[in-house]
């Protein structure tokens, strides 16, 4: 039965000490996935309803949040799920989808970040051809290359991995990621060189075009996107040089760092944009400052009866 199980499921073995802390775990990132749908939800809500942000900074920092709701909910579900189980296991096939999600969305996030460079380098470099650059159609264009780039570069290796047989069943990690390959019996050399060539178009190149643009404008107006890109992009490095030392990496730093990659962005990209950017912020002001008198209004005022009955 066991030889079964494994044949269709893989074990995730990265948790650490789940069963004595699992109701702490469950708690812990059940809040933390609220959070992230709450602040990033009530953004592009905004955004979407105010007409007066309609502009292309602020489309580019809506799909970025969307981004970010889509790539979280890729992960805490299962993570939720994981933490009231008494087996941590997962399908293959399920593990596969998971990973396929993750680095597409993963990598739109650079494009994204990308777009939005280039919005910037436009807006302050050229702006007498902003208007004419940054029409609503090359927006569009901008937005479903990002997401569709990203997503054609992912599905080969994972078509590959798919297909090649499995020798492990015991996966180092609590999210399917790259440490996927280490159940492959072989890695072809095909998924390498094409690994490589993902890596340079997605990441480096990205990132390259960021740095260039950002060095022609102002630190103070690009801050809130240099700390979200230089934040991501350690993590995602980190996320790449796990495979190649997974042998001698301890279980609770990689579940710590895993812990950053699935937290960090999708949480604080909110935050930075909403507080960081005045149109966003005034408007979020607008939305949480009357139930903020009213909780006050009600607090002094239960104060106060209490006052009275007891005079």
């Amino acid at each position: 039965m066991d030889a079964e199980l494994n044949v269709s499921y893989i074990t995730l073995d990265g948790y650490v000490e789940v069963h004595k802390y699992r109701f702490v775990y469950f708690v812990t990132m059940f809040a933390a996935y609220l959070l992230i749908i709450c602040f990033n939800s009530s953004i592009v809500c905004l955004i979407f309803n105010h007409q007066n942000l309609h502009e292309p900074m602020y489309i580019f920092i809506a799909a970025l949040l969307l981004n970010s709701v889509l790539y979280s909910t890729n992960i805490y579900p299962k993570l939720l799920i994981d933490f009231l189980s008494e087996k941590q296991i997962i399908s293959y096939s399920a593990c596969i989808f998971q990973y396929f999600i993750l680095y597409s969305l993963g990598s739109a996030e650079f494009l994204l970040l990308t777009a939005m460079s280039y919005d910037r380098y436009v807006s302050i470099c050229k702006p007498l051809q902003y208007p004419t650059i940054m029409t609503k159609r090359n927006i569009c264009i901008l937005l479903v290359l990002a997401w569709v780039l990203a997503a054609c570069h992912v599905v080969v290796p994972t078509i590959l991995s798919a297909e090649t047989k499995l020798c492990n069943f015991t996966f180092k990690g609590i999210v399917c990621n790259n440490a996927i390959y280490g159940l492959l019996c072989v890695q072809t050399s095909a998924l390498s060189v094409y690994g490589v060539v993902a890596v340079v178009d997605l990441i480096i190149l990205p990132f390259l075009f960021i740095i260039f643009t950002y060095t022609k404008i102002f630190i103070i107006t690009c801050l809130p996107h240099l700390m979200v890109l230089i934040s991501f992009s350690c993590l995602s490095i980190y996320d790449i040089a796990i495979v190649r030392v997974e042998s001698s990496f301890p279980k609770t730093a990689r579940l710590i760092m895993t812990l950053q990659i699935v937290l960090y962005h999708p949480l604080f990209n909110p935050l930075i944009y909403g507080l960081k950017m005045k149109e966003i912020s005034k408007h979020l002001n607008r939305l949480f400052c009357p139930f903020l008198m009213y909780s006050h209004f009600f607090l002094i005022k239960s104060c106060l009866d209490y006052d009275m009955f007891h005079i």
